[in-house]
C-alpha cells in the first residue's frame, strides 16, 4: 500500500465542550491543524497517492465550513438559544457548524466521514482516507482511523 499525507493548518474555530466540568465548557477557540493520510494500491497515471494541487474542494469544504466557525454538539442544551443570537440580531455574529462531538476526536471522526467520500468520488474509489489528525493549537491531537 502506497500512503501520502496533507495538512491544513492553522485554520481558527471555536467549540464548547457542555459536558466538560471546567472552563471548556464555555465557549473557546484555538487554531486547529488536520492531517489527512490518504492510501491506495494502484497510484495515479502521475504517479500520485492523490494529487495535491486537485484537493482544492478539500480545502474550499474547509474554509466554508469550519474557518471561523464556531461548534457545537447537537445535543448542547443550550444549542437552541445559542442559535438564535444569529436570527435575533439579524446579523451573524458566529458561523455556526453543529456536529455529534466537537472534542478532536468528534471532529477527527467527522471530517472522516466527510472527506473519505470525497476522495473516492476524485479517484473512482482508487484512493481513500487511512486517517484523520486533528491537532488543537499544536498541544493536543487526536486520530481517528477507519475500522476494518
Amino acid at each position: 500500500m502506497f500512503t501520502c499525507r496533507k495538512t491544513y493548518s492553522d485554520i481558527p474555530f471555536a467549540h464548547r465542550q457542555h459536558r466538560h466540568d471546567g472552563h471548556c465548557a464555555q465557549i473557546h477557540g484555538h487554531n486547529w491543524s488536520f492531517v489527512f493520510t490518504f492510501g491506495c494500491s494502484e497510484l495515479d497515471e502521475c504517479g500520485f497517492v492523490v494529487d495535491f494541487g486537485k484537493l482544492k474542494p478539500l480545502k474550499q469544504w474547509i474554509d466554508d465550513n469550519l474557518d471561523h466557525a464556531c461548534l457545537f454538539n447537537k445535543d448542547d442544551p443550550l444549542l437552541e438559544d445559542i442559535l438564535k443570537i444569529n436570527e435575533t440580531s439579524g446579523k451573524q455574529v458566529y458561523k455556526p457548524f453543529i456536529l455529534d462531538q466537537c472534542s478532536c476526536e468528534g471532529v477527527a471522526r467527522h471530517l472522516y466521514g466527510v472527506v473519505d467520500p470525497m476522495i473516492r468520488e476524485m479517484t473512482n474509489d482508487r484512493a481513500f482516507v487511512l486517517s484523520v489528525e486533528v491537532v488543537e493549537d499544536s498541544h493536543n491531537a487526536a486520530t481517528y482511523k477507519a475500522e476494518a
